[in-house]
């Protein structure tokens, strides 16, 4: 039955990546479902079952999420240009479909993003990839090592996620500025609070690039840092689960440390990627890691 499962699941899941890595491609029911290998005349209801959401709602939801990152970037294409490659005929199509989702108008969301909004519009897609679909993780897929201590430069986020967006961006921009590439410079996000604290303000995360290079002071406040070496428990994510590690978190703290025995070290929690942010590459090609240190 657990095999079954599994293998019911995986089918579901390659439907999602297939659509992130083809979202300038036509996705209608006869693709997704031969994709999952289940009849056209199921598969829809078998997709909302699943993942509480159409297929057709998702893949505009991944379109119009992919344009508002490319909206996001000043730098590249045209509004009208974004609009054709999310799949729309006509600019003011596009324009009324983000309007309708975000609130702003996509003219406006380049110039000034509301992050807030964001977050709640896109919310179905994190769920239908982690929290629909939960990812099973055992004491196996964790491993102990002696990590060196790592020199970063550190942009800090304190305050409402709502904002993250923001810092990210920010984040973003001095690290190309910087030329530190995501190929030969990994990202490190240490998470000082919980990810939906009770006060929003509350929230805390330190976004990190890999380099001892000195840092000069700059506009967007990044600054020098090192995150400590030491004895570290390890777990490899899942590729497509990198957006929302807060299962993996989970996994750690209330099934792995108890039975191990171990004892957490006083840093907090942090996962290191490579590659690049979502996306810049396809969210399933995400390779990260969850480090949890120990004494």
């Amino acid at each position: 039955m657990k095999a079954t499962l599994q293998n019911y699941h995986a089918r579901m899941q390659r439907v999602l990546d297939y659509i992130h890595q083809h979202l300038d491609s036509d996705l209608d029911l006869e693709t997704t479902s031969r994709v999952a290998a289940f009849s056209k005349f199921h598969f829809h209801r078998q997709f909302m079952a699943t993942f509480g959401l159409s297929a057709h709602r998702y893949v505009q939801l991944a379109r119009l999420k992919h344009a508002s990152h490319r909206l996001a970037d000043k730098n590249a294409q045209s509004v009208t240009e974004i609009a054709m490659d999310a799949g729309y005929d006509a600019p003011d199509a596009f324009a009324r479909a983000f309007r309708r989702r975000l609130g702003q108008s996509p003219s406006s969301f380049r110039k000034s993003p509301d992050w807030a909004p964001w977050l709640a519009a896109f919310g179905p897609l994190d769920n239908a990839r982690s929290k629909l679909m939960q990812i099973t993780y055992t004491y196996d897929d964790v491993t102990i090592r002696d990590v060196p201590p790592t020199p970063v430069a550190i942009l800090e986020h304190r305050g409402d996620r709502a904002t993250l967006g923001d810092t990210f961006q920010r984040f973003i921009a001095w690290r190309k500025a910087a030329g530190l590439s995501p190929e030969t410079s990994p990202t490190f996000m240490v998470f000082r609070s919980e990810r939906i604290p009770a006060v929003p303000a509350d929230y805390s995360m330190d976004i990190c690039v890999g380099t001892d290079q000195p840092i000069e002071a700059n506009d967007a406040q990044v600054k020098a840092g090192v995150i400590p070496g030491g004895r570290c428990a390890v777990l490899r994510v899942a590729n497509g689960a990198s957006n929302n590690m807060e299962p993996e978190g989970l996994f750690l703290y209330r099934d792995w440390l108890p039975a191990s025995g171990e004892e957490t070290r006083d840093f907090p929690v942090y996962s290191k990627r490579w590659l690049s942010f979502f996306p810049d590459v396809p969210v399933h090609e995400v390779v990260a890691e969850l480090f949890l240190p120990l004494k």
